[in-house]
């Protein structure tokens, strides 16, 4: 995270009104080790360690973030900042009644990270979000599945008009819901994924910066799905929103926490 973001986070950590974590559902996500999209250099095919943390179990609401806006009335459509959030933030609230059970979105980065601070967390890490959504119903690890990778890519082929149904779809290995399917999400490392427009026609390993720390080689190429939120969320900034980005929450757990 460059220091421009950060230091404007930090100022959007001042606008929040602290309030009591809330009673989400969250699921325990297991340690563990998987091969990442981002992994590269001398060592391409390196497993990356993922620590233990909980996940929420679905996307937040519509409801949800706006009773955090009643408590929260600086993150209102028109009273954040537009150094926090762009013209279109939460417009999809203003455009007809929103269906409560629906993931919010249309919103900003800093939004989303001031909504998982009230409730004691926050955004998950790319990895952290990697990992949990390489996971289908049975397996922590489906990505070689063709028919899984299939039925992924199938809602990329759906017009983005299309009404988006409530959250609570099927859960998968970890008790995550809609990973998939239903919406984008915004992850806390977003402007660590660097892509370049036209690395899908280079000969050599498509090339990212991580984080400052040098060139990494995108792998696992049939992983389309993934490739393309990669490209998604390297092109934002923090106060971007879209009409099909949202969000869920992550928390660190404990010592006490298995």
């Amino acid at each position: 995270m460059n220091l421009h973001t950060l230091h404007v986070a930090a100022l959007a950590g001042a606008l929040l009104t602290a309030l009591p974590a809330a009673g989400a559902d969250y699921v325990t996500v297991p340690a563990g080790s998987f091969t990442s999209v981002l992994s590269g250099g001398s060592s391409a095919n390196a497993p990356v360690p993922v620590a233990a943390f909980a996940l929420r179990a679905a996307p937040v609401t519509n409801g949800e973030f706006i009773a955090f806006t009643a408590r929260n009335p600086e993150w209102r459509r028109g009273e954040a900042p537009a150094i926090f959030a762009d013209a279109s933030y939460l417009h999809e609230l203003d455009a007809a009644p929103a269906a409560a059970g629906q993931p919010v979105t249309s919103v900003s980065w800093f939004a989303a990270q001031a909504y998982c601070a009230a409730e004691g967390g926050r955004l998950p890490t790319w990895y952290e979000w990697e990992y949990v959504a390489a996971a289908d119903a049975t397996r922590a690890d489906a990505r070689r599945d063709p028919a899984w990778r299939a039925a992924i890519l199938s809602w990329y082929s759906q017009a983005a008009s299309m009404s988006r149904p409530a959250v609570g779809g099927k859960a998968n290995f970890y008790g995550a819901r809609d990973m998939h399917g239903l919406i984008w999400e915004w992850v806390d490392d977003f402007n660590a994924l660097l892509v370049s427009a036209d690395s899908r026609t280079q000969g050599d390993p498509e090339q990212l910066q991580f984080c400052g720390a040098g060139a990494i080689s995108l792998q696992d190429r049939e992983n389309y799905a993934i490739l393309m939120r990669i490209a998604l969320l390297s092109s934002l900034n923090g106060a971007d929103t879209t009409n099909n980005l949202g969000f869920r929450c992550a928390r660190n757990l404990t010592k006490e926490q298995p």
